[in-house]
């Protein structure tokens, strides 16, 4: 069997001495609504396609806001940090199903006291 040649202590390893990171995006098109990537967040978790557009003052954020820094070996690739997690969805945030309650009894009790309670019918028998 043959001997394993160790390592020569004065060359450096082609590899960097940290790992980057897992949350990679690759940047793959460019049009008028934004820049297009595709974006792993870890190394177990599935591709998602993202549209990427400029912070403007006075619009909303829309989704999640991040931070890219470009791969110095790769130009298309991406290191991600995520600055801001994105919004909820309505299901998320929802404590019940079905239509929101617009008035509550006590909200029409006192709508009632104010203003005085809801028309009644006349009477027929009057005339």
């Amino acid at each position: 069997m043959g001997k394993r040649s160790e390592r020569r202590p004065d060359v450096e390893s082609a590899q960097p001495a940290t790992l980057p990171s897992g949350d990679v995006a690759l940047v793959f098109g460019k049009d008028v609504d934004g820049v297009h990537i595709l974006r792993r967040r870890d190394e177990n978790s599935p591709v998602e396609a993202g549209l990427l557009q400029p912070l403007v003052e006075g619009r909303p954020i829309s989704g999640e806001l991040i931070t890219m820094k470009r791969r110095e070996d790769m130009p298309f690739l991406f290191d991600v940090k995520s600055e801001l997690p994105g919004p909820e969805t309505d299901a998320e945030t929802r404590s019940s199903h079905g239509p929101s309650q617009v008035a509550t009894e006590s909200y029409r009790k006192g709508w009632d006291a104010i203003w005085g309670g809801r028309a009644r019918a006349p009477r027929r028998d009057l005339n």
